[in-house]
């Protein structure tokens, strides 16, 4: 059978704050967060198969394939959708797991995108980001995707405009999990600070808070590290659950800088905030 191989980007996130606002009756953690992407991580490669079979060709080491979210993502479109073609899944993982940096629910918002194009099903994005929640609660944002606002468990999306930045991300080298983070945390209730509060905090890096930060740097010391580091050039702050931390700059200049000085000692990447994923036109 020959396979036509179509290249999809799965870009990373980072949450340039994230506000633990109160808690469901079912446990889930409700949020008000800034999601933004980055022009860095993962690829995939898709190809039709008209056997039926969803096969990933590239198994992550230690996750089987019917856990991995591309193939979970895969099946639940061919279940919901009733298609009788199948896909070949090709993964090149760029994004660390257990980083905060969105990258398993990206490449599963990436293979909606694609398979809903690919397979001629011609789902609007509304429908695919309802199936995407399914899979996991960052999943919607990348298929929604533009810069947002996000509050309940991450599920109501506002398009946000944000000013061009430059971000140096440091991985400290520890797998955070995020299940374990949301578990220890047992901050006071917050009051909701909505979208004209969170538009003034986005001013200035200085007032942006992640409420789950202190719940890692007390377990997770490498994290605590590699802020203390970053602190001596600007207010660095820890994306998602961690357990990358990274600081904003206004030029890829300065953050290219400050990288040569850590890059000794710790593994990470400067890269470039996006408005938009570099698949927003065809998530219609």
């Amino acid at each position: 059978m020959q396979h036509t191989f179509h290249s999809f980007p799965a870009p990373a996130k980072l949450n340039l704050l994230l506000h633990v606002v109160g808690k469901r009756p079912d446990g889930y953690h409700l949020l008000e967060t800034v999601f933004r992407f980055i022009d860095f991580g993962d690829t995939l490669q898709l190809a039709v198969r008209d056997d039926g079979r969803i096969e990933l060709l590239t198994p992550t080491e230690g996750v089987p394939a019917e856990q991995d979210l591309t193939v979970r993502a895969a099946r639940l479109l061919q279940r919901e959708s009733g298609c009788r073609l199948g896909a070949s899944i090709q993964l090149e993982k760029r994004t660390p797991m257990g980083g905060g940096l969105g990258g398993g629910s990206s490449d599963a918002a990436t293979v909606l995108i694609a398979l809903n194009r690919l397979w001629g099903l011609g789902w609007p994005r509304d429908r695919l980001q309802a199936l995407g929640l399914q899979l996991g609660a960052d999943v919607p944002v990348f298929i929604f995707g533009r810069s947002a606002l996000a509050c309940g468990v991450g599920e109501v999306l506002e398009p946000l405009s944000l000013k061009p930045a430059w971000y140096l991300v440091i991985h400290p080298q520890v797998h955070v999990p995020t299940a374990d983070v949301f578990r220890n945390f047992s901050g006071t209730m917050l009051t909701e600070m909505g979208r004209l509060g969170i538009m003034r905090i986005l001013e200035t890096t200085q007032q942006r808070r992640n409420d789950l930060q202190a719940v890692v740097e007390k377990r997770f010391p490498a994290v605590n590290e590699a802020l203390s580091e970053l602190r001596k050039y600007g207010s660095p702050l820890m994306t998602g659950s961690g357990a990358c931390v990274f600081l904003e700059f206004k030029s890829k200049d300065e953050a290219d800088k400050v990288y040569r000085v850590l890059s000794e000692k710790y593994q990470g990447f400067v890269a470039e905030g996006l408005n938009a994923h570099p698949l927003f036109d065809s998530a219609e």
